[in-house]
């Protein structure tokens, strides 16, 4: 262990590189026999920044180059943010660690001019940014009067553009804000009722070789199996749906046993209209033994209740307003 640093690939970002320090840190502490080296590698979704994350493909934008020098034995593991991690991973790599999850909200960060903090209490016709569709299906879904553009680019471009620009705010991810010291940007954590996260949203991924018992045993430490068992139940929701950023799809599990304990999972998701005009929703639960089949099993009941529909308009597509059967 001594004789050789555990090389550990991450993006380049801000919260990308705190994101793999919190690791580098987690594993000093707990093996100080370990070194740890940190190896910045540059993504598709860190190259492209001019164009909509659902219009340049989705599957491992923000991981695909990372895991390739995994696979070239150039890393020993990969940091990702978990919702950034496809459900299917390259033949040869695992899951080796789900890091424990922080608050999986969204929140609204108002512009710095703009004296209505809270979201819904936005004037008519007000502008808000955001780079995904979850979060504008269920915008538009609360508010259609509400006008929303696209937004791209890190946590501090995305903060440079909104200072920049005429917009009532934008909608970010909770724990990335509060990583980064930024809280006080906050304008309003919103409720899960109002703005379902995304899958895996909050926690941390340790990506290694399936073969590499070394590295297995040695990220073991950083694994949390409440947060694993969460995930792993949203994961293969979007899984059955075959969904990714080009699909508005919402999901928050978690568990609902005492502190300490596995419990019972409950889980809520939604698969919605791009327009917002249509949304679907439920809710599942059972024993988290069973988390993944909770995933599939309310993956099953929305497709049931309109969801393929919509999905099969958004693939073709065809919005929702010019497919009559969404109406």
């Amino acid at each position: 262990m001594r004789s050789r640093a555990v090389r550990v690939g991450t993006r380049g970002s801000a919260l990308a590189l705190w994101q793999a320090r919190w690791v580098e840190q987690t594993l000093r502490e707990r093996r100080p026999d370990v070194q740890v080296r940190l190896e910045v590698i540059k993504t598709t979704g860190d190259r492209i920044l001019d164009a909509p994350l659902s219009k340049i493909g989705d599957k491992g934008l923000f991981t695909r180059e990372i895991e390739h020098a995994l696979l070239r034995n150039d890393i020993d593991c990969a940091v990702h943010s978990l919702k950034d991690l496809p459900t299917q991973l390259p033949a040869g790599l695992t899951i080796g660690a789900v890091s424990v999850r922080e608050d999986v909200r969204d929140v609204f960060i108002p512009h710095p001019r703009n004296a209505v903090r809270k979201l819904l209490d936005q004037p008519h016709g007000a502008t808000v940014a955001t780079g995904s569709l979850r979060r504008r299906t269920q915008l538009l879904h609360a508010r259609p009067d509400l006008s929303v553009v696209d937004i791209r680019g890190n946590l501090q471009t995305r903060l440079r553009k909104l200072e920049e620009s005429s917009w009532a705010g934008m909608l970010l991810a909770r724990a990335g804000v509060v990583r980064l010291g930024l809280e006080e940007r906050i304008g309003e954590v919103l409720s899960t009722d109002v703005m379902l996260p995304a899958v895996g949203q909050g926690a941390l991924a340790i990506e290694i070789r399936a073969d590499d018992a070394r590295l297995r045993a040695l990220v073991a430490s950083l694994h949390d199996e409440q947060t694993a068992r969460a995930t792993a139940s949203e994961r293969a929701f979007l899984a059955r749906m075959e969904g990714g950023c080009q699909i508005p799809i919402g999901t928050h599990a978690r568990l609902a046993g005492p502190e300490g304990t596995t419990g019972m999972l409950v889980l809520d998701a939604l698969v919605g209209s791009l327009d917002g005009a249509t949304v679907v929703r439920g809710r599942h639960q059972g024993p988290s033994e069973r988390a993944e089949d909770i995933g599939r099993e309310l993956a099953e009941e929305l497709l049931q209740r309109g969801a393929g529909e919509i999905l099969r308009a958004i693939r073709q597509d065809v919005t929702p307003a010019d497919d009559e059967s969404q109406r």
